[in-house]
C-alpha cells in the first residue's frame, strides 16, 4: 500500500480565480499597508492619512494585478513552478511602474520608481511565501489519512450482508445474484482507487447506484430512492466519495430505524456555474442509532474545503420530518 510520508506536494501557485485566494490576497497586502502606515504615525489622525496615501498608490496596482493574473490564472499553472512565480514578480512590477506615475504628490524621479517596485517584489514575494507555506500546510495528506479510513469505515456487516442476500438468489435468481456480485466487485474496486484527485459527478452518481443496488438486495421494499439528476453537469469535477458516505449514512440512520418503507431522495443541478447536491432522507428521532463521530460529514466537509476553499458550502440538519443534507460548489469541467 501507498504510503502518505511518501507522497510528494508538488510547488503551485494558488488559484488566482478562487474567492477564498483573492480575498486573502486584498485582506494581507492592505494589512500590510495598515501596519507601514501605523509605524510612521504617532496619532491616529496622521495614521488615517498615511494609510490613505499609501492606498492611493496601492490600491490600483493590486486591483489591476488580481485581474491580469484572474485572466492568466490558466496559463500560470501550465508553466514550471519558478518561471510561474517570475512571471507574476514580473506582472506586478510592470504594473507598479505604469501607475506609479500616473499618482499625484509621489515622487516620481527614478529613486521613487525603484523603491516602489521593490516594495511590490517585497508584498509580491511574501505572498507567494504564504500560499507556499499554506499549501504545505493543508496538504492533502491529512483529509487523504481521513478518507482511507472512511473508506476502511465502510461497516463489515454490509459486505456480509450484501453477499447473504447474493447467496439467498443463487437458486432462485442465479442473473441477479451474478449482476450483485459484479456490483459488489466493481465497488469495491472504486473504493480501493486512487482517491487524492477529483473525480466526474458520473463516476460518483454510478458509484453510488451501484451501492444502493446492493443495499436494496438486503432491505427490498424498505428502501426506496428518487433520483433527481435529470439537469446534473455530469462532467463536473468533484472529490472522490462525494455521495456515497452520505447515502451509507442515509441508509444507516433514515431507513433501517425506520418500522416501514422509507425513501432517499438525491437532487443534483447546475445553478449557473454552480453545482448543487440535495439528499433527504426520513429522520425517526426515537428509532435512532448511536450518533458516533459524524466522521462522513467531516471527511466530506474537509475535502470540499481543500479543492474548492470558501467556494464551496455545506450544511445539514433537520427539515421536518426528514434530515436533509446540501452542497454547493464551483463548476469546474474536467480537461
Amino acid at each position: 500500500m501507498r504510503s502518505l510520508s511518501q507522497d510528494t506536494i508538488p510547488d503551485a501557485l494558488p488559484d488566482f480565480r478562487n474567492l477564498g485566494v483573492v480575498a486573502r490576497i486584498l485582506v494581507l497586502v492592505n494589512g500590510l499597508a495598515f501596519i507601514g502606515a501605523a509605524i510612521k504615525s504617532t496619532t491616529f489622525p496622521q495614521l488615517v492619512d498615511a494609510f490613505l496615501e499609501i492606498a492611493l498608490l496601492l490600491e490600483p496596482v493590486l486591483i489591476a494585478s488580481l485581474a491580469a493574473l484572474y485572466v492568466a490564472n490558466a496559463g500560470l499553472a501550465r508553466l514550471p513552478y519558478a518561471t510561474a512565480v517570475a512571471m507574476v514578480v514580473g506582472v506586478v512590477v510592470l504594473l507598479t511602474a505604469a501607475a506609479y506615475p500616473l499618482q499625484p504628490g509621489f515622487d516620481v524621479s527614478p529613486s521613487g520608481l525603484v523603491r516602489s517596485a521593490a516594495f511590490a517584489v517585497l508584498i509580491t514575494g511574501f505572498l507567494i511565501g504564504y500560499f507556499h507555506l499554506r499549501n504545505r500546510a493543508f496538504s492533502p495528506a491529512l483529509a487523504e489519512a481521513r478518507l482511507q479510513a472512511l473508506q476502511a469505515r465502510i461497516r463489515p456487516h454490509f459486505l456480509f450482508n450484501s453477499l447473504n442476500a447474493v447467496l439467498s438468489l443463487i437458486r432462485t435468481d442465479a442473473r441477479r445474484a451474478e449482476t450483485a456480485i459484479e456490483d459488489l466487485a466493481e465497488l469495491y474496486r472504486m473504493l480501493l482507487s486512487d482517491t487524492r484527485t477529483l473525480t466526474t459527478l458520473s463516476d460518483e452518481i454510478e458509484l453510488t447506484r451501484r451501492y444502493l443496488d446492493l443495499e436494496q438486495l438486503r432491505l427490498g421494499p424498505r428502501l426506496a430512492v428518487e433520483w433527481r439528476v435529470e439537469t446534473a453537469p455530469r462532467d463536473a469535477l468533484v472529490p472522490p466519495l462525494l455521495l456515497q458516505p452520505l447515502v451509507e449514512n442515509a441508509v444507516y440512520h433514515g431507513i433501517e430505524p425506520g418500522l416501514g418503507p422509507g425513501t432517499i431522495e438525491i437532487a443534483i443541478y447546475q445553478e449557473r456555474d454552480r453545482v448543487r447536491v440535495r439528499l433527504t432522507n426520513p429522520y425517526h428521532p426515537e428509532h435512532q442509532h448511536r450518533q458516533g463521530n459524524r466522521m462522513a460529514l467531516a471527511n466530506i466537509r474537509e475535502r470540499l474545503q481543500l479543492h474548492f476553499d470558501v467556494e464551496a458550502s455545506m450544511e445539514s440538519g433537520v427539515v421536518g420530518s426528514n434530515y436533509e443534507i446540501s452542497m454547493a460548489m464551483p463548476y469546474r469541467r474536467a480537461k
